[in-house]
C-alpha cells in the first residue's frame, strides 16, 4: 500500500510541476506562460518575451528574439509574456480622461518600442482617477487582493486575485479601481 501510495503522490507532482506545459493566456497579441528554472517542460521562447518576477517583484527583464533567459536570473519563477509580431497601435484618447498610466503612484521598470512596464500598489480604500485604456495590458499580480472596478456609467465589478495571477485585458475601456482588501500591488505590462 505504501509503494501504491508513493506512485500516486509522485505522479500527481509531477503533474503539478508542469505549469508551463500549459500557457496561461493565448490570444493574437501574447502567449503567457508561468515559468520555473530548471523546468524541463518549459517553453521554447522563439519571439521577443518580457520576463516579469514571481519570486523578487519588481524585477523585469525583456529578451529579444533569439536571446536565451533563465529565470534563475528573477529568483527562480517568473511570468514569460511571449509577444507575437501583431502591434496594434494605442487608440486615440477621445474619451475626457486621463490614460490609465502614468498615474499617481505608479514606477516605471521598462519601456522600449513594443512594451512599457509599470509596477502599481493600490491604496486602500482610495479610488484611481477615472481613466481610459489606450492599450492591451497583461496583469502580473503580486500580492493577494480585491478589487471593484466601476464603469462610467455605474457598473461595478468585484475581482479578487492571488499573487501570480495573471489577467489579460483589452484596450478602449474606462474605469476607476478601488481596492477593498489591505493591499494589492501588479506589474502592469502594457503592449504597445
Amino acid at each position: 500500500m505504501t509503494a501504491v501510495r508513493l506512485f500516486l503522490a509522485t505522479t500527481i507532482a509531477a503533474l503539478v510541476g508542469l505549469p508551463a506545459s500549459m500557457p496561461i493566456v493565448d490570444n493574437d497579441r501574447v502567449t503567457v506562460w508561468d515559468v520555473t528554472a530548471g523546468d524541463p517542460a518549459a517553453p521554447k521562447h522563439a519571439g521577443d518575451t518580457m520576463w516579469i518576477s514571481l519570486s523578487r517583484p519588481g524585477e523585469v527583464a525583456f529578451r529579444a528574439a533569439g536571446q536565451r533567459f533563465d529565470p534563475a536570473a528573477l529568483g527562480g519563477r517568473a511570468i514569460a509574456i511571449d509577444l507575437k509580431d501583431r502591434n496594434v497601435e494605442p487608440l486615440a484618447n477621445t474619451s475626457g480622461y486621463p490614460n490609465a498610466f502614468p498615474r499617481p503612484g505608479v514606477k516605471k521598470l521598462f519601456e522600449n518600442a513594443r512594451v512599457v512596464v509599470w509596477d502599481y500598489s493600490w491604496q486602500s480604500r482610495v479610488p484611481t482617477p477615472m481613466h481610459f485604456h489606450d492599450k492591451d495590458v497583461v496583469v502580473v499580480y503580486v500580492e493577494n487582493g480585491s478589487l471593484k472596478s466601476t464603469t462610467v456609467d455605474g457598473q461595478s465589478s468585484a475581482n479578487e486575485f492571488s499573487a501570480g495571477a495573471v489577467r489579460y485585458n483589452q484596450r478602449n475601456r474606462i474605469h476607476t479601481e478601488m481596492l477593498t482588501s489591505d493591499k494589492a500591488r501588479a506589474i502592469i505590462t502594457e503592449l504597445k
